[in-house]
């Protein structure tokens, strides 16, 4: 897969089913790493996910030849961006994709966040070592389950113009 055929862009509400569609196939590995087929990403509606495209939420999605293969979004809480939902379509993981959703979204955000935050289970060993080599750094962990403990990660971002 070459690179350059990749975009990343703006998603709006009429690519609500296919990025459901793609999260879905992306966070099925996840369910069946956790054990939990009721996880957020899977059991989130098409409606629920339409109302995040039409608010205030940053959603991008990477298309390869006309083929929608990612997404990722971002809410803001005063200066932080909220990363969530990083997801490619699982022929195509581990290909850059992703990295370059995480890239774009916080070059978009760079003027409205001081820093980026996110969170992934710590089974999910693929996550953790995209998110590091990103410039993420774990804050903290938060046993929500038996089963799961989320590790939660930050990046600060360099405001425009002083990097």
């Amino acid at each position: 897969m070459s690179e350059a055929t990749v975009e990343i862009e703006r998603a709006g509400p009429q690519d609500a089913g296919e990025l459901m569609t793609v999260q879905r196939a992306a966070y099925v590995a996840e369910a069946q790493l956790y054990g939990d087929p009721f996880i957020p990403p899977l059991v989130e509606s098409v409606e629920q996910f339409r109302k995040v495209l039409t608010g205030d939420a940053v959603v991008l999605k990477a298309v390869l030849d006309g083929r929608l293969v990612g997404g990722v979004r971002a809410q803001f809480s005063d200066h932080t961006c909220l990363v969530g939902r990083l997801v490619v379509v699982p022929d195509l993981q581990g290909q850059g994709i992703g990295g370059r959703l995480l890239g774009a979204l916080e070059a978009e955000v760079g003027g409205r966040a001081d820093s980026c935050v996110l969170f992934t289970g710590h089974l999910s060993e693929a996550n953790l070592r995209l998110y590091r080599r990103l410039g993420y750094s774990e804050t903290h962990r938060e046993r929500v389950a038996a089963h799961l403990t989320l590790v939660h990660m930050r990046k600060p971002l360099v405001p425009a113009g002083t990097a």
